[in-house]
């Protein structure tokens, strides 16, 4: 074997069931996990008002315990996605036409109580009537794991916009920060241009988040084009800008 030729490793199938029940079980734990935080947080907001930090010492805490959830909670259904091949022959893809509106304010109520949590503001832009042909599940899945990563760069705000440009739907999740590192950049490159082995799951935590969306992306096909992702700094908000452009 060259020296610098990785080991192959095979497994049986039933320990990759095994695997796949296993990180399934995880998932609902912690989905159940995170309903009771966003429980116990939204208590603390109704109950203290504006000075929730102040009369809940804990409350920081519990946003920090929720955001951690989420982000557990991403990985392990991006990982069982990917483990049945997501975008491969047979995998259940069932793209309709959608609201945008109501897209968009599934989006936000999913990720409204991490975000008051976090004192962020969640602007939201959209062509209120337009409709697009997508599948609702996965482009939701992909648009809040965008926000969930977007929490560790922006200071205070965020902003979810959706239009039409052309033959293509354009959303965007950007923040207020400082914007992405290059290592980040170059990670969205690489995963929308197929180079696994560039994309870094070890060292870089948005590994596995940007190679599932771009593979989400790519399975939203209109003739011969095919949807993309995108990771800029700029934007409206002058931080960080992940972008998902759909036929």
């Amino acid at each position: 074997m060259d020296e610098h030729e990785a080991p192959q490793y095979q497994g049986s199938p039933e320990l990759y069931m095994f695997l796949a029940s296993t990180a399934h079980d995880m998932k609902n734990s912690i989905s159940v996990l995170s309903g009771t935080l966003e429980n116990l947080l939204a208590g603390a907001m109704a109950d203290a008002g504006s000075t929730r930090e102040q009369s809940h010492p804990d409350y920081a805490q519990l946003g920090q315990m929720l955001y951690q959830t989420k982000r557990l909670n991403d990985n392990l259904m991006q990982l069982l996605a990917l483990y049945k091949d997501v975008g491969k022959p047979g995998y259940p893809f069932e793209p309709v036409a959608n609201s945008m509106a109501e897209l968009v304010q599934q989006v936000a109520s999913q990720a409204r109580i991490l975000l008051q949590s976090r004192g962020i503001t969640l602007e939201l832009d959209y062509p209120e009537h337009a409709l697009w042909t997508l599948d609702e599940d996965l482009i939701i899945g992909v648009l809040v794991h965008a926000i969930n990563n977007a929490i560790r760069y922006t200071r205070d705000r965020l902003r979810l916009a959706i239009r039409i440009d052309g033959d293509y739907l354009e959303i965007r999740v950007e923040d207020n920060g400082t914007g992405f590192p290059a290592v980040m950049l170059e990670a969205g490159a690489s995963a929308m241009n197929n180079q696994r082995s560039a994309v870094n799951f070890l060292n870089n935590s948005s590994g596995l988040g940007l190679y599932f969306s771009s593979e989400v992306a790519k399975m939203h096909r209109h003739r011969q084009r095919h949807g993309s992702i995108a990771l800029e700094n700029g934007g409206t908000l002058g931080g960080g800008c992940f972008v998902l452009r759909l036929p």
